[in-house]
């Protein structure tokens, strides 16, 4: 796993000039001539990541004095490398990458300070409809995953272990396709089953192409699918950004908990400029009713834990990294008051 990672790195740091150009546009409020500019790298653009969107949309981060500049970095490889390059302050992924970060020795590793969603946000996607579904459907059919050593990857096998089925051996998982192209290709013919998140999910069943069949989410239980980190270093040098960068996150927090799924849609529609806002609401209700978001931002130890046991059960952790390394929530605690 250690040389797999290292290699995904070197590889996503030849791109990272060109990631610099992925920003997205923002209409928060505009920032006091004393903001401080912060750059942010998230792992993908997607409604799964609603409180973020609201925060920015209402201009919690210019409250705070930060001046957000946004970037999608497109795999939590690529996120990760702009982080530890530099390129960003801070970045948002899977925590499972801080993990593999620090075991490959990085002297400077990322800490994560701020947990935002607390379930996977895919969905399992039929070529036909089924209204009693049973993951022993799988058995012997193709289905379209994700990366080895990804969250979306993990928590699929996660799941699929839990029903006794062998992720190897009792099906083909077809982990070739890139990041965000799965569902063109299902729409092209591949695969029995594939593995969406949102909008994708919602895409296919709009084209008739395919039918949601299975939340991930609510079938692998509460996981600490993303988090907020940034090197120890930028932490230590800069605690009262953290600070407030968090307290802005914890006002989207508080947002979501307590608006409509409607109301959420249309703050953040200027995010999705390219989906309309029927499906923005219905993709987040589909969120909101699977508890998707938590309503604070404190990564508890319970959690590490458990995202530990999934990533050693996938065989993708060579040795277990303490909470206290990897894992700061004082500033979320804060947040919280």
């Amino acid at each position: 796993m250690k040389k797999k990672f290292l290699s995904l790195f070197l590889t996503a740091l030849c791109a990272v000039t060109l990631l610099c150009g992925c920003s997205t546009d923002k209409k928060e409020a505009a920032p006091s001539t004393d903001a401080v500019p912060v750059t942010l790298n998230e792992v993908a653009h997607s409604i799964f990541y609603a409180p973020m969107y609201v925060a920015i949309e209402e201009g919690y981060f210019a409250e705070e004095g930060i001046d957000l500049t946004l970037i999608t970095g497109f795999g939590a490889d690529k996120t990760m490398t702009a982080l530890l390059t530099g390129e960003a302050d801070i970045g948002f992924m899977g925590s499972e990458s801080t993990i593999y970060t620090y075991i490959g020795g990085s002297a400077d590793y990322a800490v994560n300070f701020a947990q935002l969603t607390q379930r996977a946000g895919n969905f399992l996607v039929a070529r036909e409809p089924i209204d009693n579904f049973d993951w022993n459907m799988l058995l012997g059919k193709d289905v379209l995953g994700g990366r080895a050593g990804g969250m979306p990857e993990m928590v699929f096998e996660y799941i699929l272990k839990k029903n006794g089925i062998d992720p190897a051996a009792d099906l083909s998982i077809d982990q070739s396709i890139d990041f965000g192209s799965t569902a063109a290709a299902f729409s092209g013919g591949q695969g029995d089953f594939t593995v969406e998140f949102e909008p994708h999910a919602t895409a296919l069943e709009s084209k008739g192409d395919g039918y949601v069949v299975a939340s991930l989410g609510e079938d692998s239980g509460y996981v600490p699918y993303t988090a907020f980190s940034a090197k120890k270093s930028y932490i230590e040098a800069n605690p009262e950004i953290i600070q407030s960068f968090t307290n802005a996150l914890q006002k989207g927090m508080d947002y979501v908990q307590s608006h409509s799924a409607a109301e959420i849609a249309a703050v953040i529609a200027p995010q999705f400029e390219e989906t309309d806002l029927d499906t923005i609401t219905t993709i987040v209700e589909r969120y909101a009713s699977q508890d998707t978001w938590k309503s604070d931002l404190i990564f508890t130890e319970e959690s590490f834990t458990l995202l530990q046991n999934i990533l050693e059960e996938a065989g993708e952790l060579e040795k277990r990294v303490a909470y206290e390394e990897l894992v700061d929530t004082s500033f979320a605690k804060k947040a919280a008051e």
